[in-house]
């Protein structure tokens, strides 16, 4: 898991950031990587396969009846 450092924060933004986390009951650096996942991940996005899944529903959806070739597979030789 990566680290990451903030330097120069205002002290009235600490001190609101371990009021924050105490009124939680957790730790200022478990509030503060709370806070920067919801920011960087909001509930509401709209996720890659989620996506694709529903352009292909649009599409008329896809035939997924592949017929597998059987044969063997013939060994290596070197």
């Amino acid at each position: 898991m990566a680290s990451i450092t903030a330097r120069n924060v205002p002290d009235e933004v600490h001190r609101a950031l371990r009021v924050l986390a105490a009124q939680h009951g957790r730790s200022a650096e478990t509030e503060i990587r709370l806070i920067l996942e919801h920011a960087a991940q909001p509930e509401g996005r709209i996720k890659l396969g989620c996506l694709l899944n529903e352009i292909g529903h649009e599409a008329g959806g896809a035939d997924l009846a592949i017929v597998r070739d059987n044969t063997p597979a013939k060994p290596m030789s070197f």
